[in-house]
């Protein structure tokens, strides 16, 4: 069956064999959110940390969309979704899986010689290779190589050939290259003082949380410049948090997560949030 011409029927069947799915439309990008979603003024996923519909029901927030559910699935908000659907995507991660995007045929013949043979699917212009296991989800690890696990969604383009295969060290070692969730101090990344005179109001769960959720949701649905969006959200978050002292090491290194599954490098993360803490003067 054609996962093309025929996307929810491929989505059911995936979804029974308990891979979580969304529909993409034109430009094979997952729909976009509601008007209630917008932000995350729903509140429904703040997180964004696993797969499943939000409180609207809707193919909201991208990739956390995905859901092994017929009833959502076939449901009347996400009917609309479907006629317009153009193929089908599914979340690696929240199926236990990880897909090794190799984007051209030089990627491919650097696959067959480092890493161990597994499923292949053809792309349009390269191939998938999936692996049994979850990781993080970094892009550019290599020229023409991209990681697609969690927190991230892979076009579905049929079953592949070949075994499964579990997912190896050498790819995990691709993701320590460029993608590293470690505590930004070490990385001469500043984080502003508390401000002297009582608690910070940020330091409210609430408040604090969904700042951040959004910003990280800012830099994870960015489709274009990249680099001058997490510029923007970090000089954003940096100007209502800056000041107060509220952020910690944790929050930056949110971000940076963010950051770097968008395919940014490490040395971009920390020259965007210093060029930042400099435009705003702290």
């Amino acid at each position: 069956m054609s996962a093309t011409l025929y996307p929810l029927h491929t989505a059911l069947s995936l979804a029974a064999s308990g891979v979580p799915v969304l529909p993409l439309r034109r430009g094979k990008v997952p729909f976009g959110n509601c008007t209630a979603c917008a932000g995350i003024a729903c509140g429904g996923r703040p997180n964004m940390k696993t797969p499943g519909p939000c409180r609207c029901r809707r193919v909201c927030h991208a990739w956390a969309a995905a859901t092994t559910d017929p009833a959502v699935i076939v449901s009347p908000a996400w009917a609309a979704a479907w006629r317009r659907a153009v193929c089908v995507a599914y979340h690696p991660g929240a199926a236990g899986l990880t897909v090794v995007d190799l984007d051209d045929a030089q990627a491919i013949a650097w696959a067959r010689t480092a890493l161990p043979a597994t499923r292949t699917v053809p792309t349009t212009r390269g191939e998938h290779w999936i692996y049994r296991g979850a990781m993080a989800s970094p892009n550019a690890v290599r020229p023409g190589v991209d990681i697609k696990s969690t927190m991230s969604y892979a076009r579905y383009l049929g079953p592949g050939t070949g075994t499964m295969t579990a997912l190896p060290d050498a790819v995990r070692a691709l993701a320590v290259k460029e993608f590293s969730p470690a505590r930004p101090a070490p990385y001469a990344v500043a984080v502003p003082a508390r401000a002297v005179g009582g608690d910070c109001r940020h330091r409210t769960p609430a408040y604090l949380e969904r700042g951040i959720a959004m910003a990280e949701q800012r830099i994870t649905e960015a489709r274009s410049t990249v680099h001058t969006t997490v510029y923007r959200t970090f000089l954003a978050v940096l100007s209502t948090h800056g000041r107060c002292g509220c952020l910690t090491d944790v929050h930056v290194t949110r971000l940076f997560t963010a950051a770097q599954t968008k395919g940014e490098t490490l040395r971009h993360c920390t020259d965007s949030w210093n060029n930042a803490r400099t435009m705003l003067g702290l």
